[in-house]
């Protein structure tokens, strides 16, 4: 028992013995005034021994139980209430990884997929466990391991060492006081290294810095702008960061202040000037008079200062923060994977009826009108594309989209520019007799490929033609399947698809006339 408990109870149990006797003092001569009745003398004598030990025992119990219990109970809800990640905050991240792994299952890939679904569960791990992921970050020289070192108070890694000896992500787990959550360092590959391992190296690292929930980006000088444009990178998706300016031993304390002047300035706008620290996580060791070496201890303390400051003050709002940014990240790589998923097989389809219609249109030429409205737009095509994208559309509305863009290509002059790029392209490759049976073909082809791209554009967008509606769409697709590497690779496979066949075709038909 503690002894101000102990103190108290004696104190109180004195107080409590002196009224006692007053009390009895005063009763007794009420009793003897009483004496000629007995019963209602000893009733009286009953209530003030009842009274007085009621009044004992209700003093030791609040003194030694309640006080107690509710020391106990107030240590007990310290201790077991968990840090709580905010709930808006967790909810959204919790509804967008739901979210991420519908999308995931619509991915063919496999590796990809399991990839993605593996990464959400790491996330949804974090969200659970909550701890605060600190990451450090910078060149190979800058001395980041030896600011690990000092953070963590023994050696766990190499210092001094040669550029690119972290080659992994290193880990350690240390605890804050006066804060619940564990904190995890991680030291990163440096970055800027050379070659390939070096770049590798580089890769990693900036990975990691993108899951860090705490950034500390060390620097041993000014900026460069090789290492400005990483950290401004990852501020602008969200990272919170400390930038640290290390090995100040080695500048005098005016050059140090100049350059914390710099530092600041440059990252204006998004670092903090607070969170612009200086320190010297492995001083220099120097020699004595005597000629022994002197080690100087780091100087870290600005940094802990401020490390602890803005964990203890952000450290649940930066835990939720990550969490839902990299849910958000990883929804949009799914997005982006699926993307790519639905144009390589619009692009098939594409393809598929760009010469399909070329085909058709060589053996029975047209005029250029029904050109157009037969082979260009393809209203299967539409509804097939659609398909692909989600947006199930039934042929009378594939046929009116098909008829609505037939028409922008024909008002834009770009039938005209096909067929000349067509023709062009065919006189250097084919030879003259064949040519004029060719070019409606393959234009056909073109065609159906300017508008099926154009088409994909349009579901993409969630059947949207954007700001500059479905000109602009056209004109930009026809303007990338004008250039001339394009054109190149066109034309020889609309040599071997159409132009090929229809030469075989006009030739087996000499040799039946000249048979007959």
């Amino acid at each position: 028992m503690p002894l101000s408990r102990i103190v108290t109870l004696i104190v109180g149990l004195i107080v409590i013995l002196a009224m006692s006797l007053w009390l009895i003092d005063s009763l007794s001569r009420l009793y003897w005034q009483l004496s000629y009745s007995p019963l209602l003398g000893n009733l009286l004598l009953l209530l003030l021994v009842v009274l007085i030990g009621g009044l004992v025992a209700a003093f030791v119990y609040y003194v030694l139980v309640l006080q107690a219990g509710e020391k106990s109970s107030r240590q007990k809800r310290k201790r077991v209430t968990p840090a709580q990640i905010p709930a808006a905050k967790s909810d959204a991240a919790s509804s967008t990884l739901q979210a991420v792994r519908q999308q995931v299952s619509q991915i063919q890939d496999e590796v990809a997929r399991q990839a993605l679904l593996s990464r959400s569960r790491e996330i949804e791990a974090n969200l659970a466990r909550g701890e605060i992921q600190v990451v450090v970050f910078g060149t190979g020289s800058a001395g980041k391991t030896s600011l690990v070192n000092a953070i963590m108070g023994r050696m766990v890694g190499q210092v001094n060492a040669p550029m690119g000896t972290t080659t992994v992500g290193e880990t350690y787990c240390l605890r804050l006081k006066g804060l619940e959550r564990k904190i995890l360092i991680t030291d990163t590959p440096g970055i800027l290294e050379a070659g390939v391992a070096g770049t590798e190296r580089e890769q990693l690292a900036r990975e990691l810095a993108t899951a860090a929930d705490l950034l500390l980006f060390v620097v041993d000088n000014d900026l460069r702008r090789s290492e400005y444009e990483p950290l401004r990178g990852l501020a602008e998706i969200g990272k919170r960061s400390l930038l640290i300016l290390n090995k100040t031993d080695l500048y005098t304390d005016e050059n140090k202040e100049v350059i914390l002047a710099r530092l600041r300035e440059r990252v204006r706008g998004f670092i903090s000037a607070h969170d612009v620290v200086a320190i010297a996580a492995n001083p220099q060791s120097a020699e004595l008079e005597t000629g022994e070496l002197y080690q100087p201890e780091p100087d870290i303390v600005p940094l802990l200062r401020r490390m602890a400051a803005v964990l203890r003050a952000e450290g649940e709002d930066l835990v939720a923060d990550n969490i839902l940014l990299q849910s958000l990240r990883l929804g949009e790589e799914a997005r982006k994977l699926i993307d790519a998923q639905r144009r390589r097989q619009a692009d098939k389809i594409v393809e598929r009826f760009q010469w399909i219609g070329a085909g058709v249109v060589s053996v029975t030429p047209l005029p250029v009108v029904d050109l157009l409205a037969t082979a260009a737009v393809n209203a299967q095509m539409v509804v097939e594309i659609g398909r692909v994208y989600g947006c199930e559309l039934n042929m009378e509305r594939g046929r009116e989209l098909a008829l609505s863009l037939a028409k922008t290509i024909a008002s834009l002059g770009i039938v005209k520019g096909a067929i000349q790029l067509v023709s062009t392209a065919l006189q250097l490759n084919v030879a003259t007799f064949i040519i004029g049976r060719a070019i409606q073909g393959v234009t056909a082809a073109y065609l159906t490929r300017i508008a099926g791209k154009s088409f994909i554009e349009y579901f993409r967008h969630d059947q949207d033609w954007g700001d500059g509606g479905m000109t602009e769409v056209v004109q930009r697709q026809f303007q990338m399947n004008r250039r001339d590497e394009f054109i190149k690779a066109f034309i020889q496979e609309a040599i071997a698809r159409v132009v090929k066949p229809l030469q075989d075709k006009v030739e087996a038909l000499d040799q039946d006339e000249g048979t007959q």
